[in-house]
C-alpha cells in the first residue's frame, strides 16, 4: 500500500510541477502583455468613430479609400477633403463638418451616364451568341466581344453587379438603365465596364451623347443595327454656343464645365446620337418689368443674342431663341430674370 501512495505522489510530482512552471509561465508573459498594451497603446481619435456613424457605410470606394472606416481615419489623420462620400451627399458633409468643428463643404451632385445606345435586344449587330462566363470582362475577351460594335455595350450586367443600390435595370428593349434618383456617383459602375462607356457627369446637366464608338462613319453605321452612332460629322460642335462640345476619334465629347444645358447639339445631330431629358420641359427665361434696371448685362452675357433692350430701358426675351441655358438668371443684378 505504502509503495503505490509514493508512486502516486511521484507520479504527482512528475506532472504537477511542468504544469505549474507553464502555469507560472503564462502568468508573467500574461502580465508583460498587459502591461506592454498599456505602455504601447495606440490613441484612437473618437472622432473617427463618429465620422463613420455618419456614413452611410456602404464601403463603395467612392471616396477613393477601401471603405467607410478607411476615409474616416483619413479625415481625422490625414487631413483628407470631407466632401468626397457619394452616398452620404450633403447630409454626411454636415455631419462631418459638424464634427470635425470646420465649415461644410458644397458637394457637386453627379450621377452615372451610360455612353451606348446599343446593347439591347435589338440595337446591335451580334457576331456570335456568347454562352461563357457571365461577366462582361469575360466576354470581351473572346474575338473582342459578341457584339459587332467594338466600342458598345456587352450586355453581361457587370455594371448592374456592381451597383450597391439597385440604380441600374433593363428596360423592355434590353438596354442598360440608370434610375438617377437611386444613383449615388459611387463610380462602381464607372470601374466594372471594361469598355469604359459609363461617366459620372453634374446632375444638373441633362444633354449627353449616347455613343462611344470611334469608327468612322460607314463602319459604325454598319454595327450599330437600329440606333444610329455618333458618325464625329461636328455639326454639335459648330452649333455649340458656348464650344462645349469638341470631336476627337471621330466621336463627339461634351465638356460640362462649360456646357450649359440648352440641347441645341441634340437639335442638329442627324444620327439623334445625343440625347436631351429636357427636350419638350426647357423653361424660358421671363423678366420682371417691375425689377429690370435696363444695365444690359443679360443681354450680354446670353450666348444665343435672345435679350434685346436699350440701356435703361426695360428688356426683354424672345422666347423662340432663349434655350433655358439661366445664365442670364445669374448674372442678372437685380435678380429680376427667372425660368418659367
Amino acid at each position: 500500500m505504502s509503495i503505490i501512495l509514493l508512486q502516486s505522489v511521484s507520479t504527482l510530482g512528475a506532472i504537477g510541477i511542468p504544469v505549474l512552471i507553464i502555469g507560472s509561465l503564462g502568468l508573467i508573459f500574461g502580465l508583460i502583455l498587459a502591461v506592454a498594451s498599456k505602455l504601447f497603446e495606440v490613441q484612437i481619435d473618437p472622432r473617427v468613430e463618429e465620422i463613420i456613424s455618419a456614413l452611410p457605410g456602404a464601403n463603395c470606394g467612392a471616396c477613393g479609400k477601401a471603405g467607410c472606416a478607411g476615409y474616416a481615419e483619413n479625415i481625422v489623420n490625414g487631413g483628407e477633403e470631407i466632401n468626397k462620400c457619394a452616398p452620404g451627399g450633403a447630409a454626411a458633409v454636415a455631419a462631418i463638418a459638424r464634427i470635425m468643428g470646420i465649415s461644410a463643404k458644397a458637394m457637386e451632385q453627379r450621377v452615372a451616364v451610360i455612353h451606348c445606345s446599343s446593347g439591347g435586344y435589338n440595337n446591335t449587330r451580334w457576331k456570335y451568341q456568347y454562352e461563357g462566363i457571365g461577366s462582361c470582362k469575360a466576354a470581351v475577351n473572346i474575338a473582342g466581344g459578341p457584339n459587332s460594335c467594338s466600342w458598345g455595350c456587352l450586355g453581361q450586367n457587370d455594371c448592374m453587379a456592381a451597383c450597391k443600390f439597385d440604380a441600374i435595370s433593363i428596360n423592355e428593349l434590353g438596354m442598360r438603365v440608370i434610375d438617377f434618383t437611386k444613383c449615388t456617383a459611387c463610380g462602381a459602375c464607372v470601374n466594372a465596364c471594361p469598355r469604359g462607356l459609363i461617366q459620372l457627369v453634374p446632375y444638373n446637366r441633362n444633354v449627353y451623347i449616347k455613343c462611344s464608338s470611334k469608327d468612322k462613319t460607314p463602319d459604325a453605321k454598319a454595327v450599330c443595327g437600329s440606333t444610329f452612332p455618333c458618325v464625329g460629322c461636328g455639326l454639335c460642335a459648330k452649333k455649340c454656343p458656348v464650344d462645349a462640345i469638341t470631336i476627337t476619334d471621330n466621336l463627339a465629347r461634351i465638356d460640362y464645365t462649360k456646357c450649359i444645358n440648352c440641347g441645341i447639339c441634340a437639335t442638329v445631330c442627324p444620327t439623334k446620337a445625343i440625347l436631351d431629358l429636357l427636350v419638350g420641359i426647357r423653361k424660358k427665361a421671363e423678366i420682371d418689368p417691375e425689377g429690370c434696371i435696363g444695365c444690359t448685362i443679360c443681354a450680354k452675357a446670353c450666348p444665343v443674342q435672345a435679350i434685346s433692350g436699350e440701356v435703361k430701358q426695360l428688356h426683354v426675351v424672345d422666347k423662340e431663341k432663349c434655350v433655358g441655358c439661366e445664365i442670364c438668371v445669374s448674372k442678372c443684378p437685380k435678380k429680376a430674370i427667372a425660368m418659367v
